[in-house]
Parts: C-alpha cells; structure tokens; sequence
C-alpha cells in the first residue's frame, strides 16, 4: 500500500512528518476549555505509528462503557440518595456540586472524566473559583478556592465515582487516581482575654445571649450542642453539664441529633457559672409564670420563647457572634473561636491534654486536641519545665576557669554578687553600659546575662535591667 502524506482511519489518522510519523485520536471535547482533545504520539516508522494509533484507539474506547451516556449530575444525583450524611454535611456537598461541579461537569458523561482532567479542574479552582481561566474582565478579582474546600470536591468525585463502579457505569474510579491539593491546617485563632471581656461586656445587655457566650468560653461546647441543651441537662447541685445530643438546622429539616462524635460527656461547672444559670432559670421560671404556665424541666436552656419550647438555632447564633465580632473589630469573627478560647486558656495554665480533650469532646484520647492546639501544648509543656526547675533544687555551677569572653564576664558579676557587692534587688549595670567596661559586644553581655539568670542569680524581665535574685526568698518557695 503506497503511502499518502496522510492516512486516515476511522477517529484517528497518521501524519508523515520531517522527523516520523505523527498519530492523532480524537478524544471528546475537553469540559473546562470547551476545545477538541487528541491524543498525540510521534514514532519513526509507519509500522509502529499503526500500532499506536491502534492503542490509542483502544485507549478512547476503553473510557466508554455500555452506561457510558449517565452523566456527572446523573451519578451525583443517585449517591447523594443512597450516601448517609449528616444533614449540614449533605447540605454543604449539595451547596458544593451546585456552585463548582454541575456549571462545568453537569452534562459531561461520567466515562469521559480522568485524573487528569481532575487535576486540572482543581488547579483552576485553587486559582479562581469562577473559573476564569485567566480571562480579564471588568469588575472581576480572581479569588481562589480554599484548598480544603477543593479537597471536599474531590472527596464528592472520589465517593460518587466509588458507587458509579460498584454500579457499573465505570470500569475505573478515576477520581481515586486524581491527586486533590494538600491540606491546609488551620491554626486556632481565640480571642485575647481582653477581647473575651469586651465580647461579654458589650453582649451583658442581653442576659441570654451574654449568659451563651459564657457558657461557650468556660466549657468549649460546640454551637449546636448548647442550641440542644435542656434544664434537665442542668445539675446545679452539683455543678455537672450533660452533653447528650445536638442541634442541627438545614434548609430541609429541624431536629435534635446525638453529638458530633456520637458520644455524651459531662462537663463541671465553676461556681460562678452555676449562679449564672441559677439565675437565667428563675427567669425563665418567671417567664413561665407570666404567661400562666409551668415550668418544664425539659425546657431549652437558651430558646426564642419566654417559655423554653422553642431553640436558638445554631446558624442564628453564628451570625448574631459575627455582627458582634465585626462591631468590635476582632480578629476572629466565627464562634468557634470561642471555643478554642476554652481549650487555648485550659491548656496555657497547664490542664493535662486528656482532660481538655474530655471537655471539648474530643473522643480520640487527646490526639484530636493535640494536632489543633500544638502550639498552646508546647506552651505548656514549657511552664511545667520552667515550674521544675523553680521547686527542684539547683546544682551549683561547676566551679572551672571560664574559657570564653561571656563566661569571663559572669565570672566577674558571680563574684560580685556572692561577695555582696551586689545586694538582692539590686540591678545590675545596664547592657549597654557593661559592653562600653568591658569592650565586648552587646550580644556577648547577654549571653552573661542569660547564664547568670540561668544559674537563678539574677532575674531578668522584658524591658527592665537586670536584678540580683533573693536567694532566701526562692528557698522559702
């Protein structure tokens, strides 16, 4: 057979170029470009660029499936009805497929989705999620996906796609190939305690509402478990909150569910809070009473009714924090940061990981806990260092010629010190001034400085000189 420039076949055809032969196969039209995909490949003889363009063939066709024409929107239609989801968490991934996944995928065929393809759709929304492709226009900022929020796609495509085999509308779950982006932790961001205190003194006018956000602060609760707590969950004689169940208002339906991890606990009260709720309770027993009827121990703690029957809702509460949060300029405007207020405070003034863990409700023996707040748990891992090393007693220096400039430095101030040159209370000579005596350099002063205070001689604090260190009164402690 005398060979054309080009040969045709059936989707497919073969190219004679300068340096071989170029086989191209038509793939579908791309879904995010809205352009003709082929697949490409250059071989050096004819022979082998038939062999290619056979694989490549097969390669399209091996992507089509006797159920090939159910679509993207069919298959994501037909998981969320068998999937089981917590209804703000089907909510959210219906929120999710409506925005992102039916404008550019909703009446592709499900066969024709690849991990490549994948890659290249979460690309574009971790730059802009309009999807703009890097097109100017006017009034348009380019504002990227959150890169867990991309991973939540993906988890859609990795779940839906999951039944889509089991189902037989595709040979390969290609999702699960795909790679989403990386996650992103976020760091707890609490409000200050000067920013806690303004939250409740600018809330104190509403007792109920100021009464929430307390109890939000000292327990840690989530949203919807304190929108769910009841008078019967209450046990002020002996100061314990009950957590048993939740909350939870989606655009479907209203309903009280168990607790996010499925678990109760029990929370101790403070005496302060317990007179709090003892007073927000006679309230609502005189609400009750002025309205002419009982009052019912089963009652909502916080509700919209003088009478209890009726909860705060929980995304009332989130939007209610966030007016105030905005009002006063905080740099959190979410009420969970409230909650990590609870966890960050117990955890600074050194509260074991297991007993913060109990109290957020963390049900994974404090792991959960000590991903999301290492840092406050270096913090006070370093307290009970520091707390140690004050109550154990001190060895004394070993007593060696210093060897380097700063350890000649100590030397000579140790001297003086232990002599009574120096008295307890005294300062020492300022930084600066001992770098001007003694011709060294300022960073070389203070590392006398630290070993001295290291040695407990002397203590130092932020912004003042240097003082020598009552050694009667640290043995006393």
């Amino acid at each position: 057979m005398s060979m054309a420039t080009r040969k045709r076949r059936s989707r497919g055809n073969i190219e004679e170029r300068g340096d071989g032969f170029r086989v191209r196969v038509y793939a579908g039209v791309d879904p995010l470009t809205g352009k003709q995909h082929y697949l490409k490949e250059t071989h050096g003889s004819y022979r082998e660029a038939e062999k290619a363009l056979t694989r490549l063939q097969k390669q399209v066709d091996e992507k089509r499936h006797p159920r090939s024409n159910v679509t993207i929107s069919q298959v994501l239609e037909q998981w969320l009805e068998v999937a089981r989801h917590e209804d703000s968490t089907r909510e959210r991934y219906q929120d999710l497929i409506r925005l992102y996944i039916e404008p550019t995928f909703g009446t592709t065929a499900a066969a024709k989705i690849d991990a490549e393809l994948l890659e290249r759709f979460y690309a574009r929304l971790r730059d802009c999620k309009d999807l703009c492709g890097g097109k100017r226009a006017r009034d348009h900022e380019c504002t990227p996906l959150a890169a867990n929020t991309v991973r939540k796609i993906h988890f859609i495509f990795r779940s839906a796609f999951d039944r889509a085999v089991r189902w037989r509308y595709l040979s390969v779950n290609q999702a699960e190939i795909a790679q989403p982006p990386s996650f992103e932790r976020s760091e707890p961001d609490p409000p200050s305690a000067a920013e806690a205190a303004s939250l409740l003194r600018e809330a104190s006018e509403d007792p109920q509402w100021c009464l929430l956000l307390w109890l939000t602060m000292v327990t840690g609760c989530r949203r919807g478990e304190l929108c769910a707590l009841r008078w019967g969950d209450v046990d002020l004689a002996t100061g314990m909150l009950s957590i048993e169940r939740s909350y939870s208002k989606t655009r479907e339906r209203a309903r009280e569910k168990s607790t996010k991890t499925r678990q109760r606990r029990r929370i101790a009260l403070d005496t302060h809070t317990v007179e709090l709720l003892r007073d927000h309770r006679e309230q609502a027993r005189s609400n009750c009473a002025a309205l002419g009827t009982g009052f019912d121990d089963n009652a909502f703690v916080f509700s919209t009714e003088p009478d209890g029957s009726a909860p705060l809702l929980p995304r009332s509460v989130s939007q209610r924090y966030r007016r105030l949060a905005q009002r006063l300029e905080l740099r959190s405007t979410r009420l969970h940061a409230l909650r990590h207020y609870s966890a960050t405070e117990l955890l600074a003034n050194g509260t074991d990981l297991r007993t913060v863990a109990g109290r957020l409700g963390h049900v994974d023996g404090g792991v959960t806990t000590l991903n999301t707040y290492a840092g406050w748990v270096t913090e006070a891992d370093r307290k009970a260092a520091n707390t140690i090393a004050d109550t154990v007693p001190r060895p004394e220096p070993a007593n060696r010629q210093p060897r380097s400039p700063y350890e000649h430095l100590a030397a000579e101030l140790r001297d003086a010190i232990t002599t009574g040159t120096y008295s307890p209370g005294d300062e020492l000579p300022t930084v600066t001034d001992l770098a001007t005596t003694h011709g060294l350099s300022t960073g070389t002063v203070q590392r006398a400085i630290t070993l001295l205070r290291q040695e407990g001689l002397i203590d130092v604090a932020r912004g003042r000189r240097a003082t020598v260190a009552d050694q009667n009164s640290r043995a006393t402690h």
